[in-house]
């Protein structure tokens, strides 16, 4: 039988686990802010907002909060076959794993969570399948965006600013600056994280952008040009046209057309 509990705990620094301890269930626990320390058998790691405590089953831990520490805890038994496969190939060896959000993914996991908590106290038709799918959901996006080490997520925080500033242009050393790597390292280390160049990433946010701004608002050619960092309208039509085969204003238009 599916048994699933979702909650957020909050703590005051001097809280901490009386003792190691296990459970039946998985256990999906990120820290929503503060720092801690995390403790398994004699292993222990420091773990701070955006870190991602992937607990199996019986496992033995505990947490000690640090400074004053808020935690999103997800307690799972009984997982289909292929929603609990997507939980255990992120762990390691079947021991507990922590991961790293940056933060802006952070921000997107908590929403998640929270419209998964919202979502319980409503009144549904179907409460278990229901929370089967936001728990594939909220594993699946951690699947796709965690960061297994503190390198991959400071680049991971260039990607961020890079997405968070789409009108400034892309500064190698900055960035490099920003993740504490040399230039070439730097490159090296985005390419590995995205696949991509940064500039080819400021390029794919920018269409992104583009495309919610013509499907989702009213904002005019212009606008939207300059918010993703075109000053000329006319550069950011051969761009839009070069990039998805038409302009964007026809793109928007076919766009209305097939929506409604």
């Amino acid at each position: 039988m599916l048994e699933i509990r979702g909650f957020i705990g909050t703590h005051d620094k001097d809280w901490e686990d009386e003792r190691q301890w296990s459970h039946p269930d998985l256990e999906i626990t990120v820290v929503l802010e503060g720092s801690g320390r995390f403790v398994h058998e004699q292993e222990e790691r420091r773990v701070e907002a955006g870190h991602v405590a992937l607990i199996p089953s019986l496992s033995l831990h505990s947490f000690h909060a640090i400074t004053p520490i808020r935690f999103g805890v997800v307690l799972v038994d009984g997982l289909p076959v292929h929603v609990r496969e997507l939980f255990e190939r992120q762990i390691v060896l079947g021991k507990p794993r922590i991961i790293a959000l940056s933060r802006l993914d952070q921000d997107r996991y908590e929403r998640l969570f929270r419209e998964w908590l919202r979502s319980r106290s409503s009144m549904l038709k179907e409460p278990v399948r229901n929370d089967l799918a936001w728990i594939e959901i909220l594993l699946l996006f951690l699947d796709e965006h965690s960061h297994p080490d503190q390198q991959s997520l400071t680049v991971s925080h260039t990607g961020d600013y890079i997405r968070q500033h789409l009108q400034e242009p892309i500064v190698i050393g900055s960035l490099a600056e920003m993740a504490g790597l040399s230039e070439e390292g730097f490159r090296k280390r985005f390419f590995k994280a995205y696949g991509m160049t940064p500039k080819q990433y400021q390029q794919m946010c920018r269409l992104e952008e583009a495309k919610w701004l013509l499907s989702s608002t009213d904002k005019d050619m212009q606008s939207i040009a300059e918010q993703i960092g075109f000053a000329q309208l006319h550069s950011f039509s051969l761009w839009f046209k070069k990039t998805e085969g038409c302009p964007p204003s026809e793109w928007r238009t076919r766009q209305r057309r097939d929506h409604h």
